[in-house]
């Protein structure tokens, strides 16, 4: 099983900080698919619609990923494309994961309310936008692996 994974923050991508957000998801993530002895390929971008749309497409149609995950880039501010990123590329918006993130987040941040994340379907790929923290990436992630897991199962069959 391929898992591609994009931290998306503009500090990370130039070295100003380390990546904290890609290796959390990739921990949980390789936990929950163990049995499937996933192969987590991961990129570093600034927050760039366009590279992030052409990586998105990238990894689900040319790498042939299961599931792409993205960290960072969700938020109100000006260079936060995530979610215009992914809209562009996907053909089905699946509006449950960022409701359910949101929800979840909602009660310890009450800032949460403005994460914009989403996830949708291309082709036979799951894309889902996590946050940019760890922290909110440990409390949501976690959550969503049901869904997940069954969704990567029905666009198997397609």
């Amino acid at each position: 099983m391929k898992i591609g994974r994009l931290t998306l923050s503009d500090r990370a991508a130039r070295g100003v900080y380390a990546d904290l957000s890609g290796p959390e998801i990739d921990s949980i993530l390789a936990n929950a698919f163990a049995d499937a002895s996933p192969e987590i390929t991961s990129r570093i971008l600034e927050d760039h619609q366009p590279d992030i749309s052409a990586a998105l497409i990238e990894m689900a149609d040319f790498e042939r990923c299961s599931l792409i995950v993205t960290t960072g880039g969700t938020g109100p501010g000006k260079r936060d494309v995530t979610p215009e990123a992914t809209c562009a590329v996907v053909e089905k918006e699946l509006p449950g994961f960022g409701e359910i993130m949101r929800m979840q987040s909602f009660s310890a941040v009450p800032t949460a309310i403005l994460s914009r994340s989403i996830a949708g379907i291309r082709g036979t790929t799951l894309i889902v936008n996590l946050p940019g923290n760890p922290q909110a990436i440990g409390e949501c992630l976690p959550l969503l692996l049901p869904a997940i897991q069954e969704c990567i199962k029905h666009l198997n069959q397609a």
